[in-house]
């Protein structure tokens, strides 16, 4: 019997599961044990896991060679072909970076902005900035030269370390093109009007080639190689200073800024502290039941949490400090397969490295299938009999996607989890033991130490199984925008007892057992003729087909009901699918109330339109773009479903 279909075992938390007394207003609070951690990171990194897990694996990073940033002779794990680091070579390379920063001149309280992709530098630098006090600013390699300027100066970035290049994205030639400046002023001076905080500019050597690194940061006299900052020496100055520093800090100070995703609007800056991230990932780790043996495979971007949200689904934006953070506060291993997102090193990664964990967004876990898939075809054989959990997020899972992971890459023990950037970020996940209906359609129930509601336009708690927007309380509130108070105050309001909540803009259900599904954004909910229709209600029925990889239910405006659905649909690449329009709408009227139906289909690559959805870089579908593509397609007269009179 395939696994989705079993029930699970009566374990102790199933047994409180089933023992627990229903709700009938949509308010829950998590439990308050095991108690909040209130170290920070550099405190619980040296008494929690380096003293604990000193000579277990920490960190695989397989793109890149043993010792790119240089030092003394390296361990390697005894690895000769690419980096792996046990936690004490670790700890070497995070205390020689934090000495490094401060001879830099990195103060606490500075802003250390990063552009690269997965590697060993970025991993560092979150523990070495956290120890010395500075705020890691973490950017989104996709930004435009426009928005990395404006985000760069809307937090005062004063060290700005990159690699050369992702892709086509040049760092350092396209800054120092567009700001000549930059290009002329010396190392540790720079003077640059459109960046004025900014000092100095650090290159990570992400090209194996020396000749080429050089090529790649041309005559830009302020650039620094990384390799030069770092402070190999112990008996150095800087070790006593870094010493002193981390004794000082505080757990609610701010130690890392992220970027919300700008699918409404422009970013905003979330602040967030040693106690938000290093307890939530404790969190989202004991979810997993994560121990010292497992190791993850960590596939989305680090420059954020990595979204768990719907758009604000699963914001697992900790992808750098969520997804990093839950597996080393419970001493795992770490391997990142590349720099950016390659299915076939993924699969390399999980079979080379007995991988038991994997993370992702449907985006990321649909390329990895498609890989396996091809490669089983034609006539490998793969064994993935290690792997077991990981967390699935960024935007809804549809039912089916989760049972091919099941069925395909045994993640039997998959966790969904629920949040934002500003709530650090999972608020609600699955466990591995949950019963399996509440498993495939909900994000779990709330975590410790967490408070959440379910509310209506009146901000009055709504009964179970009302729908409603979703707000939440606790330890994993970000601190505030950046020097953005107004912004904070619309988002962040306290009650009439004085809890502070976070209103999320997602929309929600709460069961009477305290389950949460996410039925969407308040702004993506379809109107027709006045009832209300969920996106991710119909993406589901539309991604149940064999035929339909990815879709996307938007609002498409109608003079007769003011809003009807369209739907954007993605075939699979390997599907011989005669599939209409009319098919399409048939598929959700006969499997949901009508009304749903879509009047408007659009097939992805095909008639003139684009080929792919507009995503952020963690794969959420920026429906507020994709509104605007059906609206013009709409006006054409183009996707329209005939409808029979019959």
């Amino acid at each position: 019997m395939p696994f989705f279909l079993r029930r699970p075992c009566l374990t102790q938390s199933s047994a409180l599961w089933r023992s627990r007394r229903s709700i009938a207003l949509s308010a829950v609070q998590g439990p308050s044990h095991p108690p909040l951690v209130s170290q920070t990171l550099p405190a619980y990194f040296a008494q929690e896991v380096l003293a604990k897990h000193g000579s277990r694996p920490a960190l695989v990073a397989r793109s890149e060679s043993p010792r790119p940033h240089g030092g003394p002779r390296s361990r390697n794990m005894e690895r000769t072909h690419h980096l792996a680091w046990d936690y004490e070579e670790f700890n070497d390379n995070i205390q020689a970076l934090a000495r490094g920063l401060l001879n830099l001149g990195v103060k606490k309280g500075d802003r250390v902005g990063v552009v690269m992709g997965n590697n060993s530098a970025y991993a560092s630098l979150q523990w070495a900035c956290a120890s010395i006090g500075a705020i890691l600013v973490t950017l989104n390699p996709a930004y435009r030269l426009p928005e990395l300027i404006a985000t760069l100066k809307l937090v005062g970035v004063s060290h700005l370390i990159v690699v050369p290049r992702i892709r086509s994205s040049a760092y350092v030639s396209m800054l120092s093109e567009a700001l000549p400046d930059l290009r002329n002023s010396p190392a540790g001076n720079i003077q640059e009007p459109a960046l004025p905080e900014l000092r100095h500019l650090v290159i990570v050597d992400n090209t194996g080639d020396l000749k080429q690194f050089q090529e790649e940061i041309g005559d830009v006299k302020c650039a620094v190689d990384f390799r030069e900052i770092l402070v190999w020496r112990e008996d150095s100055a800087e070790r006593r200073r870094v010493k002193d520093i981390a004794a000082g800090l505080n757990k609610d100070d701010v130690i890392n800024l992220q970027f919300t995703s700008g699918t409404t609007g422009l970013p905003k800056a979330v602040s967030l502290t040693h106690r938000n991230l290093l307890n939530n990932g404790i969190s989202i780790g004991e979810h997993m039941r994560l121990t010292p043996s497992d190791i993850l495979c960590n596939v989305p971007p680090l420059f954020h949490c990595f979204d768990m949200c719907l758009p604000s689904f699963a914001a697992l934006r900790a992808n750098l400090f969520a997804g990093n953070l839950a597996a080393w506060t419970h001493g795992a291993s770490i391997v990142y397969p590349s720099q950016i997102f390659d299915p076939r090193a993924i699969v390399d990664a999980l079979v080379a490295e007995r991988c038991t964990a994997l993370h992702g967004v449907p985006t990321h876990f649909l390329g990895v299938l498609a890989e396996v898939r091809a490669r089983r075809e034609a006539g490998e054989n793969m064994d993935m009999s290690t792997l077991r959990t990981g967390i699935a997020a960024g935007t809804s899972i549809p039912i089916e996607l989760m049972k091919r992971l099941i069925a395909d890459l045994n993640l039997t023990e998959l966790t969904v989890a629920y949040g934002m950037t500003e709530t650090s970020p999972v608020s609600f996940q699955t466990t591995w033991d949950d019963p399996v209906d509440k498993r495939v359609e909900t994000v779990g129930r709330i975590l410790p130490h967490v408070r959440a509601k379910v509310v209506d336009v009146e901000d009055k708690i709504v009964p179970v199984g009302t729908p409603g927007e979703i707000v939440v309380s606790g330890y994993l509130l970000q601190k505030g925008y950046w020097e953005d108070p107004e912004q904070t105050a619309r988002v962040m309001q306290k009650d009439g007892d004085g809890v502070l909540w976070m209103y999320t803009g997602d929309e929600g259900i709460l069961d009477e057992d305290g389950y949460l599904r996410i039925v969407g954004r308040i702004k993506d909910i379809i109107i027709r003729g006045g009832e209300n229709l969920f996106p991710v209600q119909i993406e589901n029925v539309l991604t149940a087909h064999p035929a339909i990889r990815e879709a996307a239910a938007v609002a498409v405006p109608d003079e007769r009901y003011g809003e009807v659905v369209g739907a954007w649909v993605v075939r699979e690449p390997t599907a011989l699918s005669t599939l209409t329009r009319e098919d399409v709408r048939a598929l959700v009227a006969d499997n949901m109330n009508p009304q749903n139906a879509p009047a408007w289909v659009w097939f992805a690559g095909e008639d003139g339109i684009p080929s792919d959805m507009p995503k952020t870089a963690s794969g959420k579908v920026q429906k507020h773009i994709l509104r605007g593509w059906v609206r013009d397609l709409a006006r054409k007269g183009v996707g329209s479903v005939r409808i029979s009179k019959a």
